[in-house]
């Protein structure tokens, strides 16, 4: 809470212009060491608005671990006006084991708002949603695709919420996607207690790609710009690229089993019938093409080497916006 101007978080108290790192400690691992999530929190003399910025839900997704490390490290996170927090790596659990899940084998996306005394994830969503979501008025939380499933840049928004358009549209991702809130997700418990959430997509697990990091780190600077919160040390580019609304989309499903050729990649312009991709055997003997059922933008690729018949390969856009 703020009283007096004073913020109070997990019982420790951060005042204006203060910079603090606190430690959320829920439970031990079975060697009994501890397991502490740090917490990042500047505040500015100035009020304004609060921040939260998030990565690592699933421990494997480290390229959202490192934009948000970034902003710490070049100092973006000490706010204009306001306050901004970053938790680096949500998951400390997953992250060490490079792994998606808690340790209790369960999504920490699909268990939120929590319990506090259910499973592990339950508990962890718990503290989350009510030692720390309640003093923030905006989240941005950074995700990546799956395994060798690719994501183009990308900010993911429930449909008919013209504040979160213009939030997205402030960050400027390549790509703005239209996407219904998910049962048991940090989105959909932040957005029934009408916190604002931003949710980033770009990249792949066990994975740190530089273009994804540079898209987000000026994603977050973007937006704080746009909130008068940047540090006057930052400025942002002043030319406006309007962002991709894609409002349907499909995923293209690999027809054959075997050794994967992709031809496109992640945030390319396919048209209707264009190859995509070839299957072949390993022998020399069989080689099929993988076409373009309609024309649109690919926002996820599969880079594996070797494709199952039915895995997901290509994420393409069916309708954009206004069309």
């Amino acid at each position: 809470m703020i009283t007096n101007n004073t913020l109070e978080i997990l019982g420790q108290k951060v005042i204006p212009g203060e910079t603090k790192t606190i430690r959320l400690n829920i439970a031990k691992l079975h060697t009994m060491t501890e397991m502490d999530i740090p917490i990042i929190i500047s505040r500015s003399i100035h009020e304004g608005a609060t921040v939260l910025l998030t990565a690592g839900l699933h421990g494997d997704e480290l390229t959202g671990i490192e934009i948000v490390r970034q902003v710490v490290r070049r100092r973006i996170h000490l706010p204009q006006t306001g306050t901004i927090i970053c938790i680096p790596v949500i998951n400390i659990f997953g992250f060490v084991n490079q792994s998606r899940q808690f340790p209790d084998g369960r999504d920490l996306n699909r268990v939120f708002p929590g319990t506090p005394n259910g499973s592990l994830a339950g508990r962890f969503a718990f503290h989350l949603m009510n030692d720390i979501v309640p003093h923030v008025d905006y989240v941005v939380d950074f995700h990546a695709g799956g395994m060798s499933r690719f994501n183009a840049s990308q900010i993911r928004i429930a449909p008919g919420n013209p504040e979160l358009e213009n939030l997205a549209r402030a960050f400027q991702p390549p790509f703005i996607l239209y996407s219904d809130n998910i049962d048991g997700s940090f989105r959909k418990s932040c957005d029934e207690i009408g916190v604002k959430y931003l949710l980033f997509e770009g990249g792949k697990s066990i994975d740190i790609n530089h273009d994804i990091v540079e898209d987000g780190v000026a994603g977050i600077m973007r937006l704080l710009d746009n909130l008068n919160m940047l540090n006057k040390d930052f400025s942002v580019d002043d030319i406006r690229t309007e962002p991709i609304f894609i409002t349907e989309s499909i995923w293209v499903r690999a027809p054959y089993s075997g050794l994967f050729h992709s031809q496109t990649k992640h945030g390319d312009y396919v048209t209707e019938g264009e190859v995509l991709a070839t299957i072949s055997d390993p022998y020399g003997e069989v080689e099929e093409q993988v076409l373009a059922p309609n024309s649109g933008y690919i926002i996820n690729e599969n880079q594996a080497p070797i494709v199952f018949q039915g895995d997901a390969v290509y994420h393409i856009s069916t309708r954009l916006k206004d069309e």
